[in-house]
């Protein structure tokens, strides 16, 4: 590809996005560049601390758990309270539980600061997924949300490679450094992100679009649960979630039984990551006009059939083939499943709605590490892998099943009031744009973590 060539990829995948956009992605980047508390927890408890293993999996556990309770919590703020308070007492809080967490010496406050550390640093992603749906227009969104999933991956490329050197020079520097970029990031969103819900009736905070005429049915959590539709796919992204988590669970587990270093591991894993800076705006540009329901299903099927073909590795080599096959998968997963959550969504109903969707991959984080440790023990890693092309080719076959006749209307676009504008700066539609299919405009959850992930 000619420089030229090369330029005019870059503007087509960057241009036609608000300001709004790019400082909430600014503010993603900054956010993964200070990420250490998570990627280096089990270490610090066991070769810093001296704690056992077992410990280590309570803490790490606890973290976990923490993501599930303030998802929904989260969620529902975003839509009560707004998506910018959200984000600003998710960072500050934050920023204080993983500096106070490397302050901690007795066992329970330990683990009860990774608890609150878990809380908050999870409770920021239905807020940044909605504030996101809200200033990007229809068209745009599996390339926003593409371009937000790359700033996560190319931040925590980058912080832990850094929180590696750290680590050998004070985990405490590690965990303060996190605290000051979180802190940054509360900052920015303070300065520059004014709040983008849209409000009931009337034209629209922010520009943003609103119900014409005020009278939509009041959304709670009980009506996300009681969406059949929806459900299916926090069920499906459920699977997907148990799949990918694999790569950071059983992945390492069976490698180390194979008898590889962690240096071997490493190397595979990195592939990972490379693949995604590398690929996921080209790949992006490819997809964002083709139909969802069949990228869908051949991502699950490469998720599931890439982790499976781990079975059948010998050399590093060979792992880092099969990486390759399901970071495709992931490319293509994370941008069309979050465009699908935010179609589903109702305008006023977003936060709750992506509570729920973030909890889905919340769980699995919890559930990943019990299934691969048990049937690893009890079995063999190759059953693991197995079940991985078991559950891709019942995620395949949901996806098809739940997007036939998909409803045609997009419930995350209402049309405006006289003279109303979306947050984007663009005119409203009188009418919800149709369900993307090929080769329409389609409309992003993760690694292990979601996605539209901050």
């Amino acid at each position: 590809m000619s420089a030229a060539s090369l330029r005019r990829a870059v503007r087509e995948s960057v241009s036609g996005l608000p300001r709004a956009f790019w400082w909430l992605w600014t503010s993603t980047l900054v956010n993964r560049l200070g990420a250490f508390v998570a990627t280096f927890m089990t270490l610090y408890l066991t070769l810093d601390r001296g704690y056992s293993a077992s410990f280590a999996g309570l803490v790490v556990a606890l973290h976990g758990l923490g993501g599930v309770i303030s998802s929904l919590v989260a969620g529902v703020m975003t839509d009560r309270l707004g998506r910018r308070p959200t984000l600003l007492a998710a960072q500050a809080s934050t920023a204080f539980s993983v500096a106070l967490l490397g302050f901690m010496e007795h066992p329970a406050a330990i683990a009860a600061v990774a608890l609150l550390v878990g809380m908050t640093s999870n409770a920021s992603r239905p807020a940044v997924a909605a504030m996101m749906a809200d200033i990007v227009r229809p068209e745009d969104r599996v390339r926003a949300f593409a371009l937000n999933y790359w700033a996560i991956n190319l931040g925590f490329a980058v912080s832990a490679t850094a929180a590696g050197l750290i680590a050998e020079y004070s985990y405490l520097a590690g965990f303060l450094g996190e605290a000051a970029l979180t802190l940054a990031c509360a900052v920015l969103v303070y300065v520059k992100l004014p709040e983008s819900r849209p409000e009931r009736g009337g034209s629209g905070g922010s520009g943003a679009a609103s119900d014409k005429s005020g009278a939509e049915p009041e959304i709670g959590l009980g009506s996300v649960l009681r969406d059949g539709r929806f459900m299916g796919v926090v069920g499906l992204s459920f699977l997907i979630s148990l799949i990918f988590t694999q790569g950071s669970v059983g992945l390492p587990v069976a490698m180390g039984s194979a008898g590889f270093s962690p240096g071997d591991y490493g190397l595979v894993i990195a592939v990972n990551g490379f693949l995604i800076v590398a690929l996921q705006i080209p790949v992006t540009r490819l997809i964002e006009h083709r139909d969802p329901q069949k990228l869908l299903v051949v991502s699950a099927l490469l998720a599931g059939y890439g982790f499976a073909l781990t079975a059948f590795a010998g050399p590093v080599w060979a792992y880092a083939l099969t990486v390759c096959v399901w970071t495709l998968a992931e490319i293509v997963n994370s941008p069309t499943q979050m465009g699908l959550v935010v179609r589903l969504s109702p305008v006023h109903g977003r936060g709750r709605y992506q509570g729920v969707y973030t909890m889905s991959w919340a769980v699995a984080a919890l559930v990943a590490p019990l299934m691969a440790g048990f049937m690893i023990d009890r079995w063999g890693a190759d059953w693991l892998w197995a079940t991985t092309g078991v559950l891709g080719t019942v995620a395949a076959v949901g996806y098809w099943l739940l997007m036939r006749n998909l409803p045609a209307g997009d419930r995350s676009t209402q049309p405006a009031a006289a003279g109303g504008t979306t947050a984007a700066g663009d005119a409203e539609p009188k009418t919800a744009p149709p369900l993307p299919a090929e080769p329409a405009p389609a409309g992003p959850l993760p690694t292990s973590g979601p996605v539209g992930a901050s």
